[in-house]
């Protein structure tokens, strides 16, 4: 009996090590490669406070609309945030398809302060262009949502809007290996509930509730923790939401809504 719990003990912590060590793997699966040219957007790039080159890419504004921000999820990339705002564009909202360190060819090794980072670099690239904070929708979708929060506390951003976000990381992870303790093993964690509180625009969270990855309490947590928060649950709608046609949808006539506030 001794001897069989030793050898679980033994591979218990061989296991945790290994998820330790892999982590940066696991959570951040980036794309290779520099990607599709996209139509109607042009290759931009953008330096990080801490030299990085980023390459995304970008379309500019229509005279007097806003520009999207949009941070994708952990396994996608730039090209993918043209698709999931295609039904934005022809309203005349700009959008800067932001990329990640490590991601689509870029230099770096992406971890939480380093995506942070480059988020700071892409709105400093649009504040060169004469976009003002004020212009700026940030979005997030999935690990996105992060970025995008962090940042809303940073400036005063026309609107918040996260898709399919987790409370936080460590809460995920720790719901999908609740085995582990995870919230010691992890260098990355992304803590959106306790910042949502403090980002004053306005803010729409999308999330499916057939969505198994994330599961939608999680943004139930974050409009309960936002006093500016509109909570939009999709019935059926997995964590692929960003790109269905009603989450865009969603996405417009909130901004709509807000012009006819002004």
């Amino acid at each position: 009996m001794l001897a069989t719990l030793g050898v679980v003990a033994v591979c218990y912590i061989a296991f945790a090590a290994l998820v330790t060590l892999a982590q940066g793997k696991l959570i951040y699966p980036a794309p290779s490669g520099p990607g599709v040219d996209v139509p109607g957007f042009e290759r931009i790039t953008y330096t990080t406070e801490d030299g990085l080159e980023i390459s995304a890419g970008y379309r500019a504004a229509d005279p007097g609309q806003p520009t999207i921000v949009y941070f994708h999820g952990n396994g996608a990339d730039w090209q993918s945030s043209v698709v999931a705002t295609d039904r934005l564009v022809p309203l005349g909202y700009g959008v800067l398809a932001a990329e990640y360190r490590g991601y689509r060819g870029n230099p770096g090794t992406p971890r939480e302060a380093g995506l942070y980072a480059d988020g700071r670099a892409a709105l400093a690239f649009l504040e060169e262009r004469g976009v003002a904070a004020s212009e700026v929708v940030l979005i997030g979708n999935s690990i996105g949502s992060g970025t995008a929060t962090q940042l809303a506390t940073e400036i005063n951003p026309r609107a918040l809007i996260l898709i399919s976000p987790f409370a936080s990381l460590t809460r995920v992870v720790g719901e999908k290996i609740w085995w582990l303790p995870t919230k010691l093993l992890l260098r990355d964690r992304y803590e959106n509930a306790a910042k949502i509180g403090d980002v004053a625009a306005p803010t729409l969270i999308l999330h499916g509730d057939a969505d198994t990855l994330i599961p939608h309490a999680h943004s139930e947590t974050l409009a309960a923790a936002s006093p500016n928060a509109e909570l939009a649950i999709f019935p059926g709608a997995g964590h692929d939401l960003a790109w269905q046609d009603a989450a865009e949808m969603r996405v417009a006539e909130f901004l709509i809504a807000l012009d006819a506030e002004e």
